[in-house]
């Protein structure tokens, strides 16, 4: 017969003695997407059946479809806030490579690849940018990425002269992620299923490789993983560098979304982009999440957004229901942090 430890036997004691509430406790801790699914279900059901018509393949893909936009801004979104900090610019630095990239090869003045790649290009050394301002000049995640919000929107309006361009002025590259296919009257685009690969990447990356794990170090103690041999600076910068790379390739399937690229497109990307990952379980402290919760998180806002309004409910009790969804996550994810062994 096997002999148990006494630390095993007394860490199986002490799991006994934990009521019900304290064993959910730590089921949420160890798997933070939980709490959101259940969530997902719960409001798909009952959306479903006050309007039976919502849960239709071509009602499904349309969701499907417009969430694409908030779930890739999600994934740079996630990185950022794991390290414990938050990108105010999301938005305005996915419209800012995409107005780059339209203007230079609107009507063939330039060739749509390169164009695409000179716009990804800049997204990135946007993000890089946030990350030099962290990182070198210790400011503060929040101030900074304030800051740049301003600068790129005006840029980015101002590099545009505020005019849209339609899709039709746009080489074929540039617009092929908003074509797809139809599964039994379920359409995917290809940017839809561009972005389920970015997830399924950065998913890898964060859960099997040593550089993950130091993404999650940095945004649980900083100090600690510094003292552990982690290059906490040199992993911040990348952090930036990467969500930065991730917003330009957000700007690409946005064109192919929306038909054109117009500098007033998606306003509010920073907000929805931030509840997706808060709602999907993402602590705001930092060190803990998966993105598999900011797939769901910002399936849920979608989720909302499409249910309320095919029950003729108000706009301002849409926003309403959706700031309430944010404020009761983080306060699940406030006690789920208060787990103890």
């Amino acid at each position: 017969m096997a002999e148990t430890s006494p630390g095993t036997a007394a860490a199986e004691f002490a799991r006994r003695q934990h009521s019900p509430l304290q064993r959910i406790q730590h089921l949420l801790h160890g798997y933070p997407y939980l709490s959101p699914l259940v969530i997902l279900v719960l409001s798909f059901i009952v959306f479903t059946v006050a309007k039976p018509q919502f849960a239709s393949a071509n009602a499904l893909g349309i969701t499907v479809q417009q969430t694409a936009i908030v779930a890739a801004l999600a994934i740079g979104q996630t990185l950022v806030i794991l390290t414990a900090g938050i990108d105010l610019s999301v938005g305005a630095i996915m419209v800012l490579s995409m107005m780059v990239m339209a203007s230079l090869a609107k009507d063939g003045g330039m060739p749509g690849i390169l164009a695409l790649l000179i716009g990804v290009g800049l997204a990135t050394g946007a993000g890089l940018l946030n990350g030099l301002l962290v990182t070198r000049l210790n400011l503060p995640p929040f101030i900074v990425t304030l800051g740049t919000l301003s600068i790129f929107t005006a840029i980015a309006l101002l590099y545009s002269g505020g005019s849209s361009i339609q899709s039709s002025h746009l080489p074929d590259i540039l617009n092929v992620l908003g074509k797809g296919f139809s599964v039994g009257g379920f359409r995917l685009t290809w940017g839809v299923v561009l972005v389920i690969v970015m997830y399924l990447v950065m998913g890898f990356v964060l859960s099997q490789t040593a550089w993950g794990r130091y993404v999650y170090a940095v945004g649980d103690d900083p100090e600690s993983a510094r003292l552990a041999g982690v290059p906490s600076r040199r992993v911040l910068l990348q952090v930036y560098a990467i969500a930065g790379l991730i917003y330009g390739i957000a700007a690409w399937v946005l064109i192919g979304r929306a038909g054109a690229a117009t500098p007033n497109a998606v306003t509010d990307a920073n907000l929805q982009s931030i509840t997706a990952v808060v709602i999907g379980g993402t602590s705001l402290f930092g060190g803990r999440g998966r993105l598999v919760g900011t797939l769901i998180g910002a399936l849920i806002v979608q989720v909302f957004a499409r249910g309320l309004s095919q029950m003729g409910v108000d706009q301002q009790w849409r926003i309403l229901a959706t700031g309430v969804l944010v404020i009761i996550a983080v306060a699940i994810d406030q006690w789920i942090r208060k787990v103890k062994a």
